[in-house]
């Protein structure tokens, strides 16, 4: 398993993250565990932000939160300097309650119901982004109504394929998310929030997909807005003060994965906007992006315990962990790939290839097909790498297992952020109808 961040074998031949023995995590605070690495994180969040003062452009660096939401992390992003992202309720709970400045927070997502609408009015978060006419009207409504004027961008989807897979492709034609260029609603919906009295313009956003290890798709992405934008001065007299271009910056999780440093990606995305945009005439607009995955996914490593393994002569040996899809459905969803190492063995030669089953009543709940391994006992500590992003976020109590804990390291210090579920949490919300009411005989 390639190791990131502060990742390192130590002297005992234990995986070692942020000065912290993996096999210690995993014993005080059981498996599986997600384990992230703090000085990984705010690496990243830098190297976003320095990049972007380098390129002279004004900018807002917000953090993704749907990669990986937990209150915590948001204070590492207040720190760092950063904005934040969200798309639900939830998240913005979460930034509120974490004390995260409300004028730094956008809000996305293709359906926000009424209720997050006031709710994001309510706070005066700092931008919301527009998906479609039905949200316009209805937040242009509920801010009248609170007699706000929000700030907006909307949403375009350019008709870029960013090369990735088609379930996290969300630039081309064809896709939920925002208004289509090509067809003529990125217009109608500039022309109707320029006129509409409780909302303000600030400009325009893209995202072309997730996981990209080139820069020719945001570079055309740029492009197509600046054409955009152009059009939009010409014939209706708007301005874009701000263009969003997302995120999407991949980041490794197997051998053959190949991401761009981050400056590169920066780079690339401020050049073309420099170019593009003076070549026009246009006056240079604050840049704004948003990364995940990028920021929190080589942090995250998993811990799970080896249980039961079954050999079949001739096909394939299956070793089962004590987690699965609960806490890791990217596998299952879309076919996502991980390497892994024996955390409490990692200098050991490996001896054999097995699959790394969950334990889930799915035959799909399959976390790593095919992996080169020490021979695997039962109690061994397996690693799996680069989970720190989608992976606690998508996280599940199917079969009514209990979600894993997190902890953050660093200079070798753990540190809980969010508690192993009990059993008591599984069922805190359930209701029993008075007709099936009955004393309890407990049993456990």
């Amino acid at each position: 398993m390639y190791l990131h961040g502060t990742s390192k074998i130590n002297g005992q031949g234990h995986l070692e993250i942020g000065g912290c023995d993996t096999v210690e995590l995993a014993a005080q605070w059981g498996t599986p565990l997600y384990v992230m690495d703090e000085e990984l994180i705010r690496q990243r969040c830098s190297e976003f932000v320095d990049a972007f003062r380098a390129s002279g452009l004004p900018f807002q660096v917000a953090y993704a939160s749907k990669a990986f939401c937990v209150m915590a992390m948001c204070r590492i992003v207040e720190e760092e300097g950063m904005s934040l992202d969200v798309v639900s309720d939830g998240e913005l709970y979460t930034a509120l309650q974490a004390g995260f400045p409300a004028e730094r927070i956008h809000f996305h997502g293709n359906n926000k119901t009424p209720q997050e609408l006031e709710m994001a009015v309510d706070a005066r978060i700092g931008c919301i982004v527009v998906d479609n006419f039905v949200e316009l009207a209805m937040l242009n409504a509920i801010a009248g109504e609170k007699k706000q004027r929000m700030k907006i961008l909307l949403r375009i989807t350019p008709g870029v394929d960013a090369h990735t897979h088609e379930f996290i492709s969300t630039g081309q034609e064809d896709s939920k998310f925002g208004f289509d260029l090509g067809n003529g609603a990125a217009k109608q919906a500039v022309e109707t929030a320029s006129a509409l009295p409780h909302v303000e313009l600030l400009g325009i956003h893209s995202h072309i997909g997730s996981q990209i290890f080139e820069v020719g798709g945001f570079e055309l992405a740029v492009d197509k807005i600046t054409n955009f934008a152009v059009a939009m001065r010409e014939e209706l007299g708007v301005l874009f003060p701000v263009i969003n271009l997302g995120g999407g910056f991949g980041i490794r999780y197997v051998d053959g994965d190949t991401p761009l440093p981050v400056a590169e990606y920066v780079r690339a995305i401020t050049d073309a906007v420099k170019s593009t945009f003076s070549r026009h005439g246009y006056p240079l607009p604050e840049i704004w992006t948003e990364p995940g995955r990028s920021i929190v996914g080589e942090a995250g490593t998993t811990l799970y315990t080896v249980g039961t393994y079954k050999d079949i002569p001739g096909v394939r040996k299956y070793v089962a962990v004590d987690g699965g899809m609960t806490d890791n459905p990217r596998p299952a969803l879309y076919g996502a790939k991980y390497e892994a190492l024996l955390a409490n063995r990692a200098n050991d030669a490996s001896e054999e290839t097995v699959s790394i089953a969950g334990k889930c009543c799915e035959s799909g709940d399959m976390l790593i097909w095919d992996v080169e391994l020490p021979a695997v006992k039962s109690g061994d500590v397996l690693a799996v790498g680069s989970t720190g992003a989608y992976n606690y976020a998508m996280a599940s109590n199917y079969n009514r297992l209990r979600r894993p804990a997190v902890v953050f390291v660093k200079d070798g210090r753990a540190e809980v952020v969010v508690k192993r579920e009990t059993f008591e949490n599984l069922v805190g919300n359930d209701v029993i109808p008075e007709r099936l009411q009955r004393p309890v005989v407990k049993s456990l």
